[in-house]
């Protein structure tokens, strides 16, 4: 991916969406563009949070292993941003997130996305905004696997090879 092309995708990400063109050009200039296959691993759980992810294009399966079974806990797409909970809370990572089909990311490495997030209240309101939304479908879902059919389970994912 080319450094303007970076800049004009972090533009369309809400919570990057104010930030001033020479935040957003550190912010491009120090990510890296990473390409993953269908199934590959990008986060595993329990792993350091030391990153957050921008989907440029494809799609991500976020799953945590529930009695043996992989329980499906969100599906995103291009633009959307995940990894920012382990950054910003310091801890390690909740679940296990998987490309579903070819996928394009942006890697932000957690100290230039704390100090980005920092220093710029408009980006931390969207971090905000983010992570509220999150917590409202996980409480939807936490309400739903109460009365879990075994429909909402799928098989835990091969492990990339390499």
């Amino acid at each position: 991916m080319r450094y303007t092309d970076a800049v004009a995708l972090l533009r369309t990400i809400p919570v990057f969406a104010s930030l001033d063109p020479a935040s957003l050009k550190l912010l491009a200039f120090s990510s890296s563009y990473l390409t993953f296959h269908d199934g590959e691993m990008l986060c595993r759980e329990g792993e350091a949070g030391d990153s957050v992810f921008v989907i440029e294009d494809g799609e991500v399966i976020i799953s945590k292993s529930r009695e043996g079974q992989c329980v499906k806990l969100a599906q995103l797409g291009r633009h959307d941003l995940f990894g920012e909970m382990a950054v910003i809370c310091s801890l390690p990572r909740t679940a296990d997130v998987y490309a579903r089909g070819m996928l394009k990311v942006l890697k932000i490495e957690a100290d230039v996305f704390l100090q980005l997030v920092t220093a710029n209240p408009d980006a931390a309101l969207g971090v905000m905004r983010v992570l509220s939304q999150r917590l409202m479908r996980f409480t939807e879902l936490y309400q739903t696997m109460q009365h879990a059919s075994p429909e909402t389970h799928y098989p835990v994912p091969p492990a990339a090879g390499g």
